[in-house]
């Protein structure tokens, strides 16, 4: 009997038809159920044989329900939305694809860079209001820029800082030395890279260990001024706190493409 494909990730098969193409020409039923609550998966998972996520949570109560799934495929890197203890007791495997956005989110991030360096979107949202005061910005070129996980995304945003001259320094514990290609980055302690840093950017998943890894103490560390990029997780930076330094004036600017909905501070940093 032919297996049955649920898809509820929203990217999945729209930059092109080739995956969902694949599968179907192998015989495999893929149907769509974009971004769902998860009531609307409860009602369906138990006749699928897999399922493709986003960034909707895979809990126990699916799984309970989920009588013929066999894998779990995140259509992107982290897997902190699915239930990971609860897939091993069910004997469900868990898979991920580690560069299906590496470059698109390294542009995001880089792109949010450009945009607090030179004030873009404070100024376009100044203009729109009437006010054509100009504003300051500074510059990218020959600034230091510490990247927090080198793997896939880290190393892309590495290579788009090496084009602006930048000094770029990368922490990342599970690195001892890098390939060739990468000898204009510097590996050091995540304390040197918060010293040094004037922009840093976060390109690690959400775990125990990196959860709260960007707090009071690690901003206070940093040089006023400076920056903080988040496109990894909500969670790994204390909101919290950095409301607080971006408020005081201490940081220059922080770009956020992700935010913990439930923050107390959350409708202020937005």
């Amino acid at each position: 009997m032919p297996w049955k494909v649920l898809v509820t990730s929203r990217s999945f098969g729209k930059v092109s038809d080739e995956p969902v193409n694949i599968l179907r020409e192998s015989g495999v039923q893929v149907d769509f159920l974009t971004e769902p609550k998860e009531e609307e998966v409860l009602d369906v998972i138990a006749d699928y044989d897999a399922i493709v996520v986003g960034n909707d949570k895979i809990t126990r109560r699916i799984m309970e329900k989920a009588r013929n799934l066999k894998i779990i495929c995140k259509h992107g890197v982290g897997v902190d939305n699915i239930d990971l203890e609860s897939a091993k007791e069910f004997g469900i495997r868990v898979t991920n694809v580690p560069s299906t956005n590496s470059d698109a989110v390294a542009d995001l991030a880089f792109g949010l860079i450009i945009d607090l360096a030179r004030k873009i979107s404070v100024t376009v949202q100044r203009v729109k209001n009437g006010n054509w005061e100009p504003l300051i910005g500074v510059d990218v070129h020959h600034k230091t820029l510490g990247i927090i996980g080198f793997g896939a995304i880290g190393r892309r945003v590495a290579k788009r800082a090496r084009g602006f001259d930048m000094n770029v320094l990368a922490y990342d514990p599970y690195i001892d030395e890098l390939p060739d290609e990468f000898s204009f980055v510097s590996l050091v302690s995540l304390e040197d890279l918060l010293r040094s840093a004037d922009f840093l950017t976060i390109h690690v998943p959400l775990t125990d260990q990196t959860r709260g890894l960007i707090g009071d103490r690690e901003i206070a560390m940093m040089k006023k001024g400076s920056f903080i990029i988040n496109t990894a997780r909500e969670g790994i930076v204390d909101e919290t706190a950095l409301y607080r330094y971006l408020k005081d004036g201490y940081l220059g600017g922080a770009g956020l493409d992700v935010i913990d909905r439930n923050s107390p501070v959350k409708d202020l940093l937005i």
